[in-house]
């Protein structure tokens, strides 16, 4: 498994939808769910999304923008707040599945006369234990990506989906949301280039790209730099000044900072012992990985349990 792999396997699509708006301006849509990523990728038409903090950014056909969480946002057809909307609607899949479906029904608005219409996808995405944090963290506030038209045909196969609904639509839908953020994400950490998380950048070096298989793949096996080494075809001296340099910490308390993650998300999604956890994480006893996870966190596993 790669870093990007893991981060992404704690989060995934959920209440998927297609909408389409055709609304009287000026107009506006919020994004009530407060999910830790929603992904709105435009089919049609456009606006500017608004978020919190003064944060704009106009979107048009072919963009895809995934917006982090978990405060409300809105998309609407000019950036100016002091314009009052005649229309404005709310798309809140998580919080009363009766607004979604007054969405799902591809006419959030119909009007008489002149008329801009706008087709969005919209993926909001829930988190199942610590592991999207990392991913969080290396997100800003609103990533907008332009894709050409083959890079966006998983669009048309959403639309169609939604369009025809039959068995099993709204899990392909979510499926669907599911890879088109795997595709989305991966082009924006992409052509971020040096800026990119260095988990990201990891991927691309001959050297560090192996070793970062084998620790997300196998955390909880006895590594040392010697065998990490070994796997990255590399003298162990190469291989730690290589790794520290493109990951900015050394390997094994990059290793370190793995396990605590994926400790986190048991200590809080399951009811397993200190010493079970202990184990699942590669550590030999409950007294050594508490204080490894004291030294991470900054407190003991049962005081971050009790207070997540």
């Amino acid at each position: 498994m790669d870093p990007l792999s893991y981060v992404l396997s704690g989060i995934r699509a959920e209440g998927s939808m297609i909408g389409q708006a055709v609304l009287r301006a000026p107009w506006a849509i919020r994004f009530v769910d407060r999910a830790p990523l929603t992904m709105v990728t435009v089919l049609r038409g456009g606006g500017t999304l608004v978020l919190d903090g003064g944060v704009e950014r106009a979107v048009r056909a072919g963009d895809t923008a995934i917006v982090r969480g978990p405060t409300p946002f809105r998309l609407t057809d000019r950036p100016d707040s002091r314009v009052h909307p005649s229309e404005e609607y709310e798309i809140a899949c998580f919080l009363d599945e009766s607004e979604c479906a007054e969405t799902e029904s591809n006419a959030i608005g119909r009007h008489d006369g002149p008329v801009a219409a706008t087709t969005l996808i919209v993926g909001a995405y829930r988190a199942s234990g610590h592991r999207h944090e990392r991913l969080l963290r290396a997100l800003p506030a609103l990533a907008v990506v332009s894709e050409d038209d083959e890079a966006c045909a998983w669009m048309g196969a959403a639309a169609m989906e939604a369009g025809d609904p039959s068995a099993g639509s709204q899990a392909l839908l979510d499926r669907l949301l599911d890879w088109g953020l795997v595709c989305t994400l991966r082009t924006w950490f992409t052509r971020a280039g040096t800026d990119a998380p260095a988990w990201f950048q990891g991927l691309s070096d001959p050297v560090v790209a192996p070793a970062l298989e084998a620790i997300h793949s196998h955390a909880t096996r006895t590594w040392t730099v010697a065998t990490l080494a070994e796997r990255a075809g590399v003298s162990r001296a190469l291989f730690a000044k290589r790794f520290t340099a493109v990951m900015g910490r050394p390997p094994l308390t990059y290793l370190t900072e793995i396990r605590m993650d994926e400790a986190a998300a048991l200590l809080t999604d399951t009811d397993l012992t200190i010493a079970h956890i202990a184990r699942t994480v590669g550590y030999a006893d409950a007294f050594g990985f508490s204080a490894a996870f004291k030294r991470h966190r900054g407190m003991s596993p049962t005081a971050f349990r009790a207070a997540a």
